[in-house]
């Protein structure tokens, strides 16, 4: 039975070296400290102990073969295994998860049996994994008390910090906590195993495993001189082994430790020129880097971290993202590191010159962030803040920029600079400003903390720049503040004009441009704050301040600009009473916009205005609804809505004390808004409404100015109506409560004209005799008389008449003309009451006049002076006609001529008047003597002894002493007819043209005659008649009889 269990032992161990034989790797240096427990479920028979016998059992049975050194090999393994529960059939890799170099069990049988070994390991037996200790602190500083020390600068914390992770499980074990007497057994005879295959096969084919192997055990002892001649020994003889790299790291971390920099050094590098494909590149990387560092060759170490840093984004290795958190440590490390590398190299522009020289890179802000957190941590803030804006002023546009911005103010907040801080922010404002140009590059829906530091470093500096403004330590620097206030509160509200702290935002704007006397601006601000945003507790106050604004805007503009200043005050007066109308001086504000839209002669707006406080406010003052019942009338009135007027004067007065001085300017205001309705149905033509409205004034304002000429205008509608009894009724009693107005004498005319419309011409008469008695106007009384005398004509008032005429030419010889109208009125009313010879003396008096007027002497005081004469005149042909020619034939021709040559005479001197008919009719008469002489030549009394052939000869030469006074008249007749070209028309002329149908019938009495007439007349000219009177001489035994003579002709030219 046991021979059984041994064949079966040995069966078991010989399958596991046909495994090991095969196995490229076994357990590392790196894990001999860092093994997990092994939960793989796997079992075997037989435990750890009995592996290991087994193994011992087959070397000391079985003969040496080419399985010997692969047993001797698995037993010193597992010795090694047995002790620490590192087992050496393991590969090496590294978890990309964490970075750590773990353990990972091989495929195959003899991970199957390794793990099975591990599993199966009494607990008592000390298998127990464990991790491989970090190095001490104790240790490391006595190590770097050993007089070996770097080139660089003196370690700072973040130096210390980063150089103690980088060691930390990278370095060479030292002893364990498990290192006891009794446990060193089991590496010591491994040793001895590895030793003797080393010896007794020299060409093992996997000696760079045995070497690594007992490397591992010195370590386990703690003998690291040993563990490093091992070491040293593999990568002499298998340079190319593929646990080479791993040898030269764990070397490099042991110089380094040491503070061999240099050794350390050629180690890592000998790793990193393997490539990116080592396991062991990126640590290597990063402490070759450091390596460089200690030796204070910063640039050359720069070189090494940015490589690493590139190589791991090459990988897809994403800076900021979260990974595992030992290769985001290495990152960081390596940014801290590369922020001691710059610093060590000079000042904050170093960083900027590396890249330019060396190449830049997409993760360069990672770069220049770690350096200022650097300079930050070493309050070195001006450096900090430098780093920081370097980066910005480089890359303008980079995603990162505006956090490096604010990180800058940050650090002058941190630093206590408050100067800078504000620069910071000017900077960051302009920079970010939602119109500024990074948004043209960057998603700024992408980058909402951006907009919210901008809003709040916007309000920052407005609210700074405010306070230097009202500082008055700060005088000389107003303006300049007010300038950069206004800039950074316009930026706020033209970016944030939604953000609920815009409308407090924008009330302190317009405060500050109030405060410097800006108030035109300000009220805009305000009405901005008051209206434009959702209801918040300043607007109303914003809305009251806007007014006030306004009004205070209003001293300053110069006159070109006070309409358009007073309309915008307006405007927001009447937003504000709309908008808040239960803010106590809603109405007072109200009111006072109705006064300035009266004043701008906007009436209906004025109207409305008054009319919506009425409305709105009938709680009111009583002295507010005064006011704006003021306006309605006012602006009413202007409109021509005078019944509105009317109304609201009356609501005026009845609230008005009556002592007010301004009360008598609203009576007559009140009268007006009568009179204009009376105006108003005058001019359209409804009289007796107009009429009614001008009385309505007596008894509405009865104080007023216009009460008087209301009256009167009253009694002139009623006359334009007609009403004659109900004017003169009006018209009398505005004489009697007017006595002293000046339209008093002309409402008597208008009585007087009324009683003429009426019929009593009497009564008419008797109001102008008034007129003339009570008139101081000379003109006008005499007009008056004139008129009275006139009407008492019409009235056959023929007495009272010519008194009145009588004493008009008594008191008004002049004018001359108005003096003869009335004498010949005289001479008309005497010749109609048969007073023939005061008509005559009257009208002589015309003629003497008119004779003696000189200068005032016109064609109207020439026609009646001239129709006065003729009428004196006619007599002497009426004498001349009456004469005879009979026997005695001398005495009664001698008679005759004489009367002829006087009416030639008299009738010659009518024609200077130059008076159409009157010259008609002194040419009628002229042509008429001639005619009446001729035919009492024919027609005179023959001699009784004349008989037969003597008196036919006597008759035939009275014919031919008659021809010539015949043709005499109707040359004058025919004269005549030459006035009708010249204008004239008058009935002598219809009589001379009737006594040419008679005196030549053959030419003027044919039905054509007035055709031939008027052609005949077309070739005459009127010319003054002679005056001299013609002779008549009797012939030779004949009768005596007249001659003619041509001195005494009307003749044509």
């Amino acid at each position: 039975m046991k021979l059984r269990l041994r064949t079966g032992v040995v069966a078991v161990q010989v399958a596991l070296l046909a495994a090991c034989a095969h196995s490229e790797r076994a357990g590392t240096l790196a894990t001999l400290h860092r093994v997990p427990p092994d939960t793989t479920d796997v079992r075997v028979d037989d435990g750890l102990q009995k592996a290991v016998q087994g193994y011992r059992q087959f070397l000391q049975e079985t003969p040496a073969s080419e399985l010997t050194p692969e047993a001797m090999r698995r037993l010193a393994d597992l010795q090694l295994e047995k002790e620490y529960g590192v087992r050496g059939t393991t590969e090496i890799r590294v978890d990309r998860a964490d970075d750590r170099v773990a353990a990972r069990a091989p495929s195959g049988p003899a991970a199957t049996a390794s793990a099975a070994s591990a599993a199966n390991a009494p607990a008592a037996a000390g298998a127990k994994p464990v991790q491989m200790a970090a190095p001490e602190v104790g240790r490391i500083a006595a190590a770097r008390s050993s007089g070996k020390t770097p080139t660089g600068a003196a370690p700072t914390d973040i130096e210390r910090q980063v150089e103690q992770r980088a060691t930390q499980g990278q370095a060479i074990a030292t002893a364990s906590t498990a290192g006891v007497a009794a446990a060193e057994s089991g590496p010591l005879e491994s040793i001895k195993l590895y030793d003797k295959l080393l010896t007794e096969f020299p060409n093992y084919a996997y000696r760079d495993q045995v070497l690594y192997q007992k490397a591992r055990a010195y370590d386990e002892l703690g003998q690291p001189d040993d563990a490093m001649a091992v070491m040293e020994q593999l990568v002499k003889e298998s340079p190319d082994s593929k646990l080479a790299d791993e040898v030269q790291f764990r070397r490099g971390e042991s110089f380094f430790v040491h503070r061999k920099y240099r050794d350390a050094e050629g180690a890592y590098q000998s790793v990193v020129a393997k490539g990116a494909a080592s396991e062991f590149y990126e640590p290597s990387l990063f402490k070759l880097g450091w390596s460089f560092y200690k030796q204070g060759a910063f640039e050359e170490a720069l070189h090494r971290y940015f490589a690493l840093i590139d190589h791991k984004v090459a990988k897809g290795y994403v800076l900021g993202e979260k990974h595992t958190a030992t290769e985001d440590r290495r990152v960081e490390d390596t940014f801290n590191v590369i922020a001691l590398s710059f610093s060590n190299l000079g000042g904050p522009e170093v960083i900027g010159e590396y890249f330019a020289e060396f190449g830049h890179r997409k993760y360069e802000d990672h770069a220049y962030r770690y350096l200022g957190e650097f300079y930050l941590s070493k309050q070195r803030y001006q450096d900090a803040a430098t780093v920081y804006q370097d980066f910005v002023k480089l890359y303008p546009f980079h995603a990162t920029s505006p956090d490096f911005s604010l990180r800058t103010i940050g650090i002058y907040e941190t630093g206590g600079f408050p100067q800078l801080v504000v620069d910071a922010k000017r900077d960051f404002a302009a920079r970010y400003g939602l119109k500024a140009e990074y948004w043209q590059h960057q998603p700024i829906g992408e980058r909402p903390e951006v907009v919210a530091a901008l809003k709040s470093n916007l309000m920052d500096l407005a609210n700074h720049y405010h306070a230097r403004y009202q500082d008055p330590t700060l005088a000389k620097e107003k303006q300049a503040s007010f300038a950069e206030a206004t800039r950074w509160y316009g930026d706020f509200l033209d970016s944030f004009h939604d953000d609920p702290t815009a409308p407090a935002a924008n009330y302190q704007f317009a405060d500050l441009l109030r405060e410097n006397g800006d108030f035109g601006r300000a009220a805009t601000q305000y009405e901005r704050t008051a209206y434009e945003y959702p209801a918040h507790a300043k607007a109303a106050a914003a809305g009251y301040a806007a007014i006030f604004a306004h009004r205070e805007n209003l001293k300053k503009v110069d006159a070109s600009a006070q309409d358009a200043a007073r309309r915008a005050t307006v405007a927001s007066s009447l937003r504000f009473a709309d908008t808040f109308p239960q803010h106590e001086q809603a109405p007072v504000v109200l009111v006072a916009a109705a006064q300035d839209l009266y004043e701008l002669k906007d009436h209906v707006a004025a109207r409305e205005a008054g009319r919506k406080l009425l409305a709105k406010f009938p709680s009111a003052s009583r002295e507010l609804q005064r006011s704006a019942w003021t306006v309605v009338a006012h602006a009413s009135f202007e409109l021509a809505d005078y019944p509105t007027a009317e109304q609201a004067y009356v609501q005026v007065l009845s609230t008005l004390p009556t002592d007010d001085a301004s009360r008598a300017d609203l009576v007559e205001n009140l009268a007006a808004s009568i009179y204009k309705q009376g105006e108003a149905a005058n001019t359209a033509g409804d009289f007796r409404t107009a009429a009614n409205h001008f009385l309505r004034i007596k008894q509405a304002a009865p104080t007023s100015k216009i009460r008087a000429g209301a009256q009167y205008d009253a009694g002139a509608a009623l006359m334009r109506l007609q009403d004659w009894k109900a004017a003169a009724q009006v018209l009398d009693e505005f004489r009697r409560d007017n006595p002293g107005h000046e339209l008093v004498q002309d409402a008597t005319r208008q009585i007087a004209s009324a009683f003429q419309q009426a019929g009593d011409l009497g009564g008419a008469a008797g109001e102008y005799e008034r007129v003339a008695n009570e008139a101081t106007d000379p003109k006008l009384r005499a007009e008056a008389l004139l008129l009275a005398g006139k009407l008492h004509e019409d009235s056959k008032n023929l007495e009272r008449a010519l008194a009145v005429y009588t004493r008009y030419v008594g008191e008004f010889p002049k004018p001359v003309v108005d003096a003869l109208e009335a004498r010949q009125r005289m001479a008309d009313i005497h010749k109609t009451r048969g007073d023939d010879a005061r008509y005559r003396a009257e009208l002589q008096n015309v003629v003497q006049l008119d004779a003696r007027a000189g200068s005032e002497r016109t064609s109207r005081t020439r026609t009646l002076a001239g129709r006065a004469a003729l009428v004196l005149t006619e007599p002497l042909y009426t004498r001349f006609a009456a004469i005879e020619l009979k026997l005695p034939f001398e005495k009664s021709m001698a008679a005759k001529q004489k009367a002829m040559a006087d009416a030639i005479k008299g009738f010659n001197t009518l024609v200077p008047y130059e008076v159409g008919d009157v010259t008609a009719a002194a040419t009628f008469y002229m042509g008429e003597v001639y005619a009446n002489f001729s035919r009492s030549l024919n027609e005179s009394q023959r001699p009784g002894n004349l008989k037969g052939n003597a008196l036919q000869d006597y008759n035939d030469q009275l014919d031919e002493m008659a021809f010539p006074f015949e043709e005499k008249a109707i040359g004058l007749h025919e004269k005549n007819l030459e006035l009708l070209e010249a204008g004239v028309q008058s009935p002598w002329i219809e009589k001379s043209l009737a006594r040419l149908a008679q005196l030549v019938p053959a030419r003027y009495a044919r039905p054509e005659a007035s055709t031939g007439f008027l052609g005949q007349a077309e070739r005459y000219e009127y010319v003054q008649p002679a005056t001299t009177a013609p002779a008549a001489t009797a012939p030779a035994a004949t009768p005596a009889a007249p001659a003619t003579t041509g001195d005494d002709d009307v003749s044509a030219h």
